[in-house]
């Protein structure tokens, strides 16, 4: 059965004793030894994960009822808790610390039976592009390795791009998930803010951030997704509107098709790399072709996008980030002193890498006082339009259409430097975390460079199940990668 397809043809297959949950877990961690110099791992469990599969194909032998991801192997970002196991954040400040809880998420994967092998290599405390960030070092593409597989959440979407595991948990703060994707031509998508809790999450930006699902289609993130989303008593922000059954209602037809739109100036933006502007331009001509209703938009507030959201985000990674003192978590870096302000200065200074030092230097200065107003207040002002605005977007038209990133995978070290640079590639990522809405990432496209990128789609808030349809659609139809 390997290499592995989809979820229920694996579970089929466990059924059918054609396969065993051992025998996966024997097959990931074969890949992960193989594959380790791609540094996508940076705890491996691979005496646990035998145990729980062989508990499991024991349950499953027995003709005990199995959950709905049973014997799927899972790896999980740096930033997720999993009760007495590791987690830093890919920062030095955490080393050593072990998580005295389960985060939700973990929580209803582990409740279905799901296998955790290891925890995945990201960008410290999520901020950066390009998974170069890390205490652990920098993740490789595994298509080419040479060139980053985005970021932050670069070490899961390898992990599933070179078979570590089935699927993969991330964290999306402004296209955290998707851009890795992209790069690295796989499924990744971000529900909506509040579709999924956020309670055992390592917080960067908390209006923002998101749990999001990498995988190699749509079934499987429809599937995870339907574990893993909803109510939760531990987060006030988490959305408590029923959760469809996306796997069952996946492949339900519908009776027309949905309404297309894109921000023309997104397609002509000048940073845009000019073969995925042609694809982006081509596909649309071909959605028209096969009867799709497409509207292009106009969109006056693009250049607003990215500063409003590393205003905001730096300001809320500031505040954050204040709880790490090497009092309460982590390493002491620098003995006791009678002086707590030299205490903290020196433990922040060497436990936070230059990334995290330098936007928490910015989140503390937009919110100083003569500069809160100038900076944080217009930011705010700008993602309250940006949301009025979408929710009108969504009035006229159902899916709406984005590039994920300006260019393919770029090489290692070459933006390292040029954080300005850095940040401004995020500019088709952020709109969905400023307004909130769902978004996806599906690989539809071959650059000339040899380098898959995707097609980003987006639709309402809490429209996941249209997104995930259309989704899977798409990639039977036009996938090219």
């Amino acid at each position: 059965m390997y290499p592995f397809t989809t979820i229920r043809d694996y579970q089929t297959c466990l059924i059918q004793h054609q396969t065993s949950c051992k025998q996966a877990v024997l097959f990931y961690l074969k890949q992960i030894e193989e594959w380790k110099h791609l540094n996508a791992l940076v705890h491996l469990f691979a005496d646990e994960a035998m145990a729980r599969a062989e508990q499991l194909d024991a349950e499953r032998t027995a003709g005990k009822k199995t959950g709905k991801l049973h014997g799927v192997v899972f790896t999980i970002k740096d930033v997720l808790a999993y009760q007495q196991h590791p987690v830093s954040a890919a920062s030095p400040i955490l080393k050593g610390f072990h998580s005295i809880y389960n985060s939700t998420v973990v929580e209803r994967l582990l409740q279905e039976g799901a296998i955790i092998i290891g925890t995945n290599n990201c960008d410290e405390f999520a901020m950066g592009s390009s998974n170069e960030n890390s205490a652990y070092g920098a993740v490789k593409n595994q298509l080419d390795e040479t060139r980053v597989p985005g970021g932050s959440s670069g070490g899961s979407a390898v992990a599933v791009q070179a078979q570590l595991c089935m699927v993969s948990l991330g964290s999306d703060t402004g296209g955290s998930v998707r851009q890795p994707a992209d790069f690295c031509g796989i499924v990744g998508m971000k529900p909506s803010y509040g579709r999924i809790s956020r309670h055992g999450l390592i917080a960067y930006g908390s209006s923002f951030d998101q749990v999001g699902i990498l995988a190699n289609n749509a079934a499987d993130v429809a599937l995870v997704l339907s574990v893993i989303a909803g109510a939760d008593e531990f987060d006030s922000t988490v959305s408590s509107l029923p959760v469809p059954d996306y796997a069952e209602e996946l492949n339900v037809q519908t009776n027309s098709k949905p309404v297309l739109g894109y921000f023309k100036q997104t397609l002509e933006h000048e940073g845009l790399d000019e073969e995925i502007r042609s694809a982006h331009k081509d596909f649309i001509k071909k959605c028209k072709a096969d009867g799709y209703e497409v509207k292009e938009l106009d969109f006056s507030l693009i250049d607003y996008i990215v500063p409003a959201y590393y205003v905001l985000t730096t300001a809320e990674a500031s505040s954050n980030l204040s709880r790490y003192d090497g009092v309460r978590y982590g390493p002491q870096f620098t003995p006791v002193k009678e002086e707590l302000t030299e205490f903290y200065s020196a433990n922040r200074s060497q436990g936070f890498g230059k990334e995290v030092q330098r936007r928490i230097m910015l989140g503390t200065f937009v919110l100083s006082s003569g500069y809160y107003d100038a900076y944080y207040t217009k930011a705010q002002q700008v993602r309250r339009k940006l949301f009025e605005q979408i929710k009108l977007v969504f009035n006229d038209i159902d899916v709406l259409l984005m590039p994920v990133s300006p260019t393919t995978a770029f090489k290692i070290g070459e933006k390292k430097n040029n954080p300005v640079e850095m940040y401004l590639a995020d500019i088709y990522t952020v709109f969905a975390n400023l307004t909130g809405i769902p978004a996806v990432s599906i690989p539809l496209f071959r650059h000339s460079n040899g380098l898959p990128f995707g097609l980003q789609l987006m639709t309402k808030h809490f429209d996941e199940l249209s997104l995930l349809r259309l989704s899977k659609e798409w990639m039977n139809c036009y996938k090219a990668v």
